[in-house]
């Protein structure tokens, strides 16, 4: 009898230092991101924002949004300043972890002189290619052998026109806001290349382990029953968990 209740005891101590180790969930997740207009505004509105919001606040969890640029924000990540940044392609970093889902996926497209051949994913090694610092296309487009890394997005046009380059690469979005900003859009021509899915990337911390165990486990309801949708038909862009 004494035994009995010794291990009984035994064991209620062990189970309240298992509940002790086990971390609580964060009532916030402090998220970094790059400005993306209508995905990643700096006023919190845009289709990343809110398919964000639909996967944590009904979890309890609160988002808190900080604007960087994006190595500024992968490097906070990195640093445990933030929990995530947002729009990262899978295994970007060695030193953040990644979820087992993506929240969206970048529509990759090439942006060139319209008199120019239009390029493919086989044949973009011939071609001299540009893109924003920090984006790493060469490690996810094949074949690629030259390519510039620029600062800024404003000065593409002249990049292209003055052949200093042979096409930009970037998603949709950015593509189309190039494109915005030259006087004759009839000059230009965008390709479709790839799609590449999108991911939250985690500090590697107890507490965004927490959040991205939580990330993972909304996702798979979320997609099954189909409550993104909504979200993606509201700012006229593909639902890209067709395939899931």
């Amino acid at each position: 009898m004494a035994r009995r209740l010794l291990l009984m005891v035994f064991a209620m101590f062990c189970s309240l230092a298992r509940a002790e180790d086990a971390p609580t969930k964060p009532s916030v997740i402090h998220l970094a991101s790059e400005a993306w207009e209508d995905y990643t505004a700096a006023d919190g509105q845009g289709l990343g924002w809110d398919v964000l919001r639909k996967v944590f606040e009904p979890a309890g969890v609160k988002l808190d949004i900080r604007t960087e640029p994006y190595t500024r924000a992968m490097g906070l990540a990195q640093r445990g300043e933030v929990d995530a940044c947002v729009g990262s392609y899978r295994d970007e970093a060695s030193d953040l972890l990644y979820p087992r889902w993506n929240f969206d996926t970048d529509h990759i497209y090439a942006l060139g002189l319209a008199s120019s051949p239009a390029p493919t994913l086989d044949t973009l090694g011939r071609y001299r290619l540009a893109w924003v610092r920090g984006y790493k296309y060469q490690a996810y487009l094949p074949n690629v052998q030259r390519y510039n890394e620029v600062v800024r997005r404003t000065g593409i046009v002249s990049m292209l026109t003055h052949s200093r380059a042979d096409y930009y690469i970037d998603a949709l979005t950015e593509v189309d806001y190039v494109l915005g900003l030259a006087k004759d859009t009839s000059q230009f021509r965008r390709t479709h290349i790839a799609e590449l899915p999108l991911y939250l990337c985690f500090a590697d911390t107890p507490r965004a382990r927490t959040l991205r165990a939580l990330f993972d486990q909304r996702m798979d309801v979320l997609v099954k029953n189909g409550q993104l949708k909504p979200i993606f038909a509201k700012w006229k862009q593909p639902y890209p968990f067709v395939s899931n």
